[in-house]
This record gives C-alpha cells, sequence and structure tokens, in this order.
C-alpha cells in the first residue's frame, strides 16, 4: 500500500515509517525541511515537501496515496489554541483528498480529557463540553458522512529511553524548580505506552482498517503521578515533594491542568478487534533508564 504520512520524521512518525516499510508498504513523509527529507530518503521513504500548513501540499499528498495516515502536530504549546486550528484545517485537507473512496485516513488524538476518575474506553466519544482546543477527533469523524473513511487512534503518554509525552516536560520543570513534584498524594494516573508498541499498532490499524473506528494506544492503564515524580527525582538526584492543588498553577504552569488529573484508559476494545500485544518498556522501566544529564 502506498501511504502518505505527516510528521513521518517525528518521535512515533519515524519508527512507523520503518515498521511499514518493512511489512512491505511504500512510505512518503511529509518533510518540512532537507534534512527531514534525507532522513527519510535513508530510511527507504519517499519525502514530499511541504508543511501541516501547506493545504495543498497536504492535499496532493494523500490524494497520490492509497491511505493516510497524521502524525503530524506542531508542538508549540505556548499558542495551542492556534496551532490546534492548523491541525483542524490539515485534517479537512487531507480527508477532502479521499472523499468518496475506501482509502484509511487515520487520524491522531488523546485518551485525556474522556472521563477523568475512571477509565477512558474506545467506545466513550470526546464530550461536547470539553476544554481541550485540539479537535482532531472530532475533525475526523465528522468527514465519514462525506464518504471519508477515518478513523482515531488516541494516544496516552507515548515513551523510550529519550522522550516520554508530557512526562519529558514534567521532567523539564523538575529540573528548573530542583524539586519533582506531584499534586496531594500523588494517586492520579496517566496512561502510557512504548514508541515501538504504538508504531506496531497503527500499522495494524492501518491493514485492518475499520470506518469510524476509535483506538487506544494504551499499554499501562494508569501510572501514578507520585510513581512518576519519585523516578525523575531518583533520575535528577533532587527532592521529590507533594503540592498542595492550589499551588499546582504555580508549579507547573499550563501543564498544571494534567498533572492534577486522573485519566487512566484502557485498550481492552483496541488488543480484542486487532490482536496488539504492547510488549515494551514500561514508563517507569523507561524513566529508570534514561540519561537525565
Amino acid at each position: 500500500m502506498r501511504i502518505f504520512m505527516t510528521g513521518a520524521t517525528g518521535f512515533i512518525g519515524f519508527p512507523l515509517v520503518k515498521e511499514l516499510i518493512q511489512a512491505g508498504h511504500q512510505v512518503t513523509g511529509l518533510a518540512r525541511s532537507e534534512e527531514g527529507a534525507k532522513a527519510l530518503s535513508g530510511a527507504g521513504a519517499g519525502a514530499h515537501r511541504g508543511s501541516l500548513e501547506d493545504l495543498e501540499s497536504l492535499r496532493r499528498g494523500a490524494a497520490a496515496s492509497e491511505g493516510v495516515i497524521h502524525l503530524g502536530f506542531i508542538h508549540d504549546f505556548t499558542r495551542f489554541p492556534e496551532v490546534c486550528a492548523v491541525d483542524k484545517r490539515a485534517i479537512e485537507a487531507l480527508g477532502s483528498a479521499l472523499a468518496g473512496t475506501e482509502r484509511p485516513l487515520i487520524v491522531t488524538s488523546g485518551t485525556g480529557g474522556l472521563s477523568p476518575g475512571r477509565a477512558a474506553t474506545e467506545e466513550m466519544a470526546v464530550p461536547e463540553n470539553s476544554p481541550f482546543p485540539r479537535v482532531s477527533e472530532q475533525a475526523a469523524l465528522a468527514m465519514i458522512p462525506q464518504g471519508v473513511s477515518a478513523a482515531v487512534m488516541r494516544l496516552p503518554q507515548v515513551h523510550d529511553t529519550h522522550k516520554q509525552g508530557l512526562v519529558s516536560l514534567a521532567i523539564a520543570i523538575a529540573r528548573e524548580k530542583g524539586v519533582s513534584a506531584y499534586v496531594g498524594e500523588g494517586q492520579n494516573r496517566w496512561p502510557a505506552a512504548h514508541v515501538s508498541d504504538v508504531a506496531r499498532l497503527y500499522q495494524l490499524a492501518l491493514e485492518k482498517h475499520e470506518r469510524g473506528a476509535r483506538y487506544h494506544g494504551v499499554a499501562e492503564e494508569g501510572v501514578r503521578m507520585r510513581d512518576i515524580a519519585e523516578a525523575i527525582g531518583r533520575g535528577l538526584n533532587i527532592p521529590v515533594v507533594s503540592i498542595p492543588p492550589e499551588k499546582a498553577q504555580e508549579h507547573f504552569g499550563w501543564l498544571a491542568r494534567f498533572a492534577s488529573q486522573d485519566l487512566p484508559a484502557s485498550s481492552a476494545i483496541t488488543r480484542k478487534k486487532l490482536g496488539w500485544n504492547p510488549t515494551g518498556p514500561a514508563l517507569l522501566e523507561d524513566l529508570k533508564g534514561m540519561r537525565y544529564s
């Protein structure tokens, strides 16, 4: 299958490129720079020059493909609503090139915010009053009546020993503040999965595509924030402290909305439907094995 992928040179995208090529697919990745194009070429993939803001380039890439995986996102949280709007327009452009066909479009979303305090499942829709401006899932599924064969991949904290999703930001804050903190008793949980398992899951979702499906790339249903903070404290050799909820914003900044929430998620339906069996290291193993210097 000829696959067009945004985010192909990224943390998840690049391992997925290799996974798909090894499985016999032809991959063309969106490349913003010559450096990115060379990296894709070195991995055996094609390069399609453009960006998430170049909608015509996205349409051309999708039109020339037999399936699209959208992993790209502008990770600038200082202007989060703005980059979420860019993401929505990019998804709509990709979908417009696939409308009226059975060619799959897999769009990336997150598990957070679906059902704080209880395990989010694939059957749960994004709440209408969701406080998050990112609407990738809603944008993709809204195009199904227009003939777009869209599905959604919801991700937790995806990790290896170099990067761990929002946990990486918690590490940066701990390094800056000189303490590794959790909120209250730190019993709130974040789900997680190793990047190799997530790459394999995207491949399965592509090859067993189902219009309208929601998948959860969750290997660990929930890792306690206190355990995460303690692992960071050991790695940085700094104190681990509890901070009261009213101090969370002051300490964590915009990350506070996540740092204090209980956000577990299940992948039982995904595992059964796709035969996915994650085998990669756990989040705390990777935090123990990473280099903090």
